[in-house]
Protein backbone atom coordinates (compact mmCIF):
# COMPACT_ATOMS: atom_id res chain seq x y z
CA UNK A 1 0.00 0.00 0.00
CA UNK A 2 1.03 3.62 -0.37
CA UNK A 3 3.16 4.82 2.58
CA UNK A 4 1.61 7.31 4.97
CA UNK A 5 2.80 9.56 7.81
CA UNK A 6 2.28 8.13 11.30
CA UNK A 7 2.35 11.01 13.80
CA UNK A 8 2.87 10.36 17.51
CA UNK A 9 2.43 13.28 19.92
CA UNK A 10 2.17 13.53 23.69
CA UNK A 11 2.65 15.86 26.64
CA UNK A 12 6.25 16.12 27.79
CA UNK A 13 7.09 13.07 29.88
CA UNK A 14 4.40 10.77 28.47
CA UNK A 15 6.96 8.57 26.70
CA UNK A 16 6.19 9.11 23.03
CA UNK A 17 9.82 9.00 21.87
CA UNK A 18 10.45 5.66 23.58
CA UNK A 19 7.32 4.20 21.99
CA UNK A 20 8.13 5.60 18.53
CA UNK A 21 11.69 4.27 18.49
CA UNK A 22 10.60 0.87 19.82
CA UNK A 23 8.00 0.58 17.05
CA UNK A 24 10.58 1.49 14.40
CA UNK A 25 12.97 -1.13 15.79
CA UNK A 26 10.22 -3.77 15.83
CA UNK A 27 8.90 -3.03 12.32
CA UNK A 28 11.94 -2.00 10.23
CA UNK A 29 10.44 -3.50 7.08
CA UNK A 30 7.30 -1.33 7.18
CA UNK A 31 8.04 1.83 9.16
CA UNK A 32 11.05 4.09 9.71
CA UNK A 33 11.69 6.80 12.29
CA UNK A 34 12.04 10.29 10.84
CA UNK A 35 15.04 12.02 12.39
CA UNK A 36 14.21 15.61 13.31
CA UNK A 37 16.51 18.61 13.03
CA UNK A 38 17.14 20.83 16.03
CA UNK A 39 19.22 23.78 17.13
CA UNK A 40 19.62 22.58 20.73
CA UNK A 41 22.90 21.13 21.93
CA UNK A 42 23.33 17.34 21.96
CA UNK A 43 22.74 15.62 25.29
CA UNK A 44 25.22 13.05 26.60
CA UNK A 45 25.15 9.98 24.37
CA UNK A 46 23.25 11.61 21.50
CA UNK A 47 24.71 11.40 18.01
CA UNK A 48 24.18 13.63 15.00
CA UNK A 49 22.22 11.82 12.31
CA UNK A 50 20.98 9.16 14.74
CA UNK A 51 19.05 11.03 17.43
CA UNK A 52 18.75 14.41 15.68
CA UNK A 53 20.33 16.43 12.94
CA UNK A 54 22.03 19.06 15.10
CA UNK A 55 22.13 22.37 13.22
CA UNK A 56 23.38 25.81 14.11
CA UNK A 57 20.52 28.29 14.31
CA UNK A 58 21.60 30.25 11.17
CA UNK A 59 21.76 26.95 9.22
CA UNK A 60 18.30 25.96 10.44
CA UNK A 61 16.84 29.35 9.54
CA UNK A 62 18.47 29.25 6.10
CA UNK A 63 17.00 25.82 5.38
CA UNK A 64 13.63 26.95 6.70
CA UNK A 65 13.63 29.95 4.37
CA UNK A 66 14.56 27.64 1.50
CA UNK A 67 11.49 25.49 2.18
CA UNK A 68 13.36 22.39 3.36
CA UNK A 69 11.00 21.67 6.26
CA UNK A 70 7.64 19.94 6.26
CA UNK A 71 7.03 21.57 9.63
CA UNK A 72 8.98 23.41 12.29
CA UNK A 73 8.35 24.79 15.76
CA UNK A 74 10.14 26.54 18.60
CA UNK A 75 10.31 25.13 22.14
CA UNK A 76 12.22 26.59 25.07
CA UNK A 77 14.23 28.81 22.74
CA UNK A 78 15.28 25.97 20.42
CA UNK A 79 14.05 25.21 16.91
CA UNK A 80 12.84 21.75 15.86
CA UNK A 81 11.69 20.60 12.43
CA UNK A 82 10.94 17.72 10.07
CA UNK A 83 13.04 17.76 6.91
CA UNK A 84 11.24 16.97 3.66
CA UNK A 85 14.34 15.03 2.60
CA UNK A 86 13.79 12.65 5.54
CA UNK A 87 10.16 12.08 4.57
CA UNK A 88 11.13 11.44 0.94
CA UNK A 89 13.95 9.10 1.97
CA UNK A 90 11.57 6.88 3.91
CA UNK A 91 8.59 6.90 1.53
CA UNK A 92 10.85 6.13 -1.43
CA UNK A 93 11.76 2.89 0.35
CA UNK A 94 8.07 1.96 0.53
CA UNK A 95 7.84 2.42 4.32
CA UNK A 96 5.60 4.56 6.48
CA UNK A 97 7.13 7.68 8.04
CA UNK A 98 7.08 7.63 11.86
CA UNK A 99 7.05 11.19 13.22
CA UNK A 100 7.67 11.92 16.90
CA UNK A 101 6.52 15.55 17.02
CA UNK A 102 4.72 18.02 19.23
CA UNK A 103 1.15 19.26 18.86
CA UNK A 104 2.18 22.45 17.09
CA UNK A 105 4.14 20.55 14.45
CA UNK A 106 1.33 18.04 13.95
CA UNK A 107 -1.09 20.86 13.22
CA UNK A 108 1.21 22.29 10.58
CA UNK A 109 1.51 18.91 8.87
CA UNK A 110 -2.27 18.53 8.77
CA UNK A 111 -2.43 21.80 6.87
CA UNK A 112 -0.12 20.44 4.17
CA UNK A 113 -0.73 16.70 4.02
CA UNK A 114 -3.72 14.37 4.13
CA UNK A 115 -1.83 11.07 3.96
CA UNK A 116 -1.41 10.75 7.71
CA UNK A 117 -2.60 8.90 10.80
CA UNK A 118 -2.17 10.51 14.22
CA UNK A 119 -1.84 9.04 17.71
CA UNK A 120 -1.84 10.96 21.01
CA UNK A 121 -0.08 9.26 23.92
CA UNK A 122 -1.35 9.91 27.44
CA UNK A 123 0.24 9.15 30.80
CA UNK A 124 -1.98 7.01 33.06
CA UNK A 125 -2.32 9.81 35.63
CA UNK A 126 -1.11 13.26 36.62
CA UNK A 127 0.93 11.70 39.43
CA UNK A 128 2.80 9.49 36.97
CA UNK A 129 3.41 12.43 34.65
CA UNK A 130 4.88 14.47 37.52
CA UNK A 131 7.08 11.54 38.54
CA UNK A 132 8.39 11.17 34.99
CA UNK A 133 9.11 14.87 34.67
CA UNK A 134 10.97 14.95 37.97
CA UNK A 135 12.73 11.70 37.12
CA UNK A 136 14.74 13.45 34.42
CA UNK A 137 16.85 15.13 37.10
CA UNK A 138 16.66 18.25 39.22
CA UNK A 139 14.08 20.52 37.61
CA UNK A 140 13.81 24.09 38.98
CA UNK A 141 10.26 24.88 40.18
CA UNK A 142 9.85 27.60 37.54
CA UNK A 143 10.80 25.17 34.76
CA UNK A 144 8.51 22.47 36.17
CA UNK A 145 5.59 24.91 36.25
CA UNK A 146 6.33 25.87 32.65
CA UNK A 147 6.35 22.23 31.57
CA UNK A 148 3.10 21.54 33.40
CA UNK A 149 1.37 24.52 31.80
CA UNK A 150 2.55 23.37 28.41
CA UNK A 151 1.23 19.87 29.19
CA UNK A 152 -2.21 21.35 30.00
CA UNK A 153 -2.26 23.03 26.59
CA UNK A 154 -1.15 19.82 24.88
CA UNK A 155 -3.87 17.77 26.60
CA UNK A 156 -6.44 20.06 24.99
CA UNK A 157 -5.26 18.89 21.56
CA UNK A 158 -5.91 15.19 22.21
CA UNK A 159 -9.30 15.34 20.46
CA UNK A 160 -7.56 16.39 17.23
CA UNK A 161 -5.93 12.96 16.90
CA UNK A 162 -7.25 9.79 15.29
CA UNK A 163 -6.26 7.51 18.17
CA UNK A 164 -5.37 7.83 21.86
CA UNK A 165 -3.02 5.40 23.61
CA UNK A 166 -2.45 5.37 27.37
CA UNK A 167 1.16 4.67 28.28
CA UNK A 168 0.62 2.85 31.57
CA UNK A 169 2.68 -0.19 30.57
CA UNK A 170 5.38 0.59 27.99
CA UNK A 171 5.23 -2.76 26.21
CA UNK A 172 1.44 -2.65 26.01
CA UNK A 173 1.56 0.91 24.69
CA UNK A 174 3.97 -0.19 21.95
CA UNK A 175 1.63 -3.05 21.05
CA UNK A 176 -1.32 -0.63 20.95
CA UNK A 177 0.51 1.68 18.53
CA UNK A 178 1.51 -1.33 16.40
CA UNK A 179 -2.16 -2.37 16.32
CA UNK A 180 -3.08 1.06 14.96
CA UNK A 181 -0.48 0.64 12.22
CA UNK A 182 -1.85 -2.81 11.35
CA UNK A 183 -5.44 -1.56 11.30
CA UNK A 184 -4.57 1.34 9.00
CA UNK A 185 -2.65 -1.00 6.69
CA UNK A 186 -5.71 -3.23 6.45
CA UNK A 187 -7.99 -0.28 5.78
CA UNK A 188 -5.77 0.89 2.96
CA UNK A 189 -5.50 -2.59 1.50
CA UNK A 190 -9.29 -3.06 1.63
CA UNK A 191 -9.84 0.22 -0.21
CA UNK A 192 -7.31 -0.79 -2.85
CA UNK A 193 -8.87 -4.24 -3.20
CA UNK A 194 -12.33 -2.72 -3.61
CA UNK A 195 -11.03 -0.35 -6.29
CA UNK A 196 -9.37 -3.18 -8.20
CA UNK A 197 -12.53 -5.30 -8.07
CA UNK A 198 -14.64 -2.36 -9.26
CA UNK A 199 -12.32 -1.75 -12.21
CA UNK A 200 -12.39 -5.43 -13.14
CA UNK A 201 -16.18 -5.48 -12.87
CA UNK A 202 -16.39 -2.43 -15.14
CA UNK A 203 -14.24 -4.19 -17.74
CA UNK A 204 -16.50 -7.27 -17.63
CA UNK A 205 -19.62 -5.12 -17.93
CA UNK A 206 -18.11 -3.23 -20.88
CA UNK A 207 -17.29 -6.50 -22.67
CA UNK A 208 -20.80 -7.82 -22.16
CA UNK A 209 -22.36 -4.67 -23.57
CA UNK A 210 -20.04 -4.55 -26.58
Amino acid sequence: MKPFLLIISAPTGAGKTTIAKALADARPESVAFSISATTRDPRPGEQDGRDYFFLRKPDFEHRRARGDFLEWAEYSGNLYGTLLSEVDRITSSGRHVLLDIEVQGARKIRERRHDLVSIFVLPPSVAVLLERLKGRGEVPPKELRSRLQRAVEEFQAAAEYDYIVVNDDRDQAIRDVASVLDAENLRGERVLAAQQLREELQRVASQMSA
